[in-house]
């Protein structure tokens, strides 16, 4: 097609190169190419009978091959898809099901069972469950300059932002991303992330487009990854920083635990010097990229290749690199204060992978800088201009604080506090004018930490306050939840001040 492929093409392509291989592996169960585009023409049949030119179909399922199908399905029907959690609460589906003016919803089982409490949602949209009428006789494909998938961010008012993004811009990034890695139908690729997290769409399209399999890793495979990744020989690893250190916990980040891997590639969270490092020692044969990008920049824009003699000093605040802009793409930095240009500030984005704008307008409201004739992303990240065309990540734009009359980044404290002695995670929040530090490791007396933290830290940004915890919460994506542990800072201070 002109203007490159659309999201369902990439599966295509896997499909013409590996019909009958695997292409995806759910537990022990696993489907091919073949079966799940079988399916898919099936599910894309009941969409276009139930529902003629459906423009957004919604994805309540997960884990099954009613979900991955239903993936296809969409984009076989010429639909943008809409991934929906049914784990989710119920209030946020339905918010992210109006605001998208979903005409279909494809379910499974686990998505069946939630209908109940979607049904003032649902009331003009149609359900599709398992196959049961005509499937189409080919794909009814989309063009470039179409919506491929709405994905939906935490807005900061609570209700949830939807990103459309188009198919010229995911399939930008996959173009990037298959040229760069030389994908082969011999991988066999890690699928860490849920369907409503977009870096999944790289878990996927990047197996499908290369003929290799995505492998769905449960919760539970993190308690001995080494024994999952050696049992189902897995190539190439993507996935957030936090999964470095949960491994390490439970003792199994070992030297050269890993010899299957050849990519690890980690994304959706600042990776830290000494978690690349020893990911690297665990994984001896493999090359390791740290990328880096907002939804709205689809999956990642920006890659550092991690390099042992050279990485740990570029790193900023233990902090690696997030690196160079891909190809088709620029950067500005924007300092806010100014109104101009300058080394360090705010980072924005341009280009083939950037998002048309949200899907309510008024989302858009001071996310854009008109700039050199150009509209440019505002990514709410503070970097750091590095030579080279590359840039460290200083933090969030919200992450800088006022303590005291003295501002405050939170992630050079978090750095100053891993440099304890028995301290090996640390997350800072700001509540109520107090600096409040959640700790992973060996408690200490608050005046012995204030005291070593004094060595090498200004007193206005060394905190009086830390909690130590087991380990941090999550998101369902598996990202460090902030919201969580301010509010459990906010329940700590106040119980002080009472």
């Amino acid at each position: 097609m002109a203007g490159g492929p659309v999201l369902a093409e990439w599966f295509l392509r896997g499909l013409s190169r590996n019909g009958d291989g695997e292409a995806l592996r759910l537990g022990t169960r696993s489907f091919s190419y073949r079966q799940l585009h079988e399916r898919a023409l099936a599910i894309a049949g009941d969409l276009v009978a139930a529902r003629a030119g459906a423009r957004r179909v919604g994805l309540l399922a997960t884990a099954s091959e009613q979900a991955y199908a239903g993936m296809i399905a969409a984009g076989y029907a010429g639909a943008a898809v809409v991934p929906l959690n049914p784990g989710f609460p119920a209030e946020r589906n339905r918010q992210m099901i109006d605001a998208a003016e979903l005409d279909a919803v494809i379910v499974d089982d686990a998505g069946q069972a939630t209908l109940a409490d979607l049904a003032p949602a649902l009331r003009d949209v149609a359900v599709v469950g398992e196959p049961s009428g005509k499937p189409l006789a080919e794909p009814l494909l989309a063009s470039p300059d179409d919506v491929a998938y709405i994905l939906f961010t935490s807005g900061s008012t609570g209700r949830p932002k939807g990103v459309p993004v188009l198919h010229s811009n995911i399939g930008a990034y996959l173009e990037f991303v298959h040229d760069r890695y030389e994908f082969t139908s011999a991988d066999v690729f890690s699928h860490t992330f849920d369907l409503t997290f977009d870096p999944a769409m790289c878990d996927l399209f990047a197996a499908w487009g290369s003929g290799g399999v995505a492998v769905f890793v449960p919760q539970h495979a993190y308690s001995s990854l080494a024994r999952f990744i050696a049992r189902h020989e897995i190539t190439v690893w993507h996935s957030g920083p936090t999964v470095i250190s949960l491994v390490r916990r439970v003792g199994g980040l070992r030297a050269g635990c890993f010899p299957t891997l050849r990519w690890s590639l980690f994304c959706s969270e600042p990776l830290l010097a000494a978690d690349a490092a020893d990911w690297s020692a665990a994984a001896s044969n493999c090359t390791l990229d740290n990328t880096y990008g907002p939804t709205e920049t689809t999956i990642t824009c920006t890659v550092h290749r991690w390099r042992p003699e050279s990485s740990p000093r570029r790193s900023v605040n233990g902090v690696v690199p997030i690196g160079a802009i891909y190809p088709g793409n620029e950067c500005l930095v924007y300092d806010a204060h100014t109104d101009s240009e300058a080394a360090v500030g705010e980072l924005c984005v341009a280009g083939s992978q950037v998002f048309p704008g949200y899907l309510d307008p008024a989302d858009d409201e001071g996310r854009f800088l008109e700039r050199n004739g150009r509209r440019w992303y505002r990514t709410g990240d503070l970097v750091r201009c590095l030579d080279g065309g590359e840039y460290a990540w200083l933090g969030r734009t919200d992450h800088q604080v006022k303590i005291r009359g003295v501002r405050i980044e939170l992630p050079e404290v978090e750095h100053a506090v891993r440099r304890l002695s028995g301290v090996r995670a640390a997350i800072a929040v700001a509540v109520r004018g107090e600096l409040v530090v959640f700790c992973i490791g060996d408690e200490r007396p608050v005046g012995e930490l204030t005291d070593e933290l004094g060595t090498f830290l200004p007193r206005a940004l060394i905190p009086h306050r830390f909690l130590f915890v087991d380990e941090f919460p999550l998101s369902t994506n598996r990202k460090i939840d902030r919201k969580v542990l301010t509010a459990r800072a906010e329940q700590f201070v106040s119980a002080r001040v009472a």
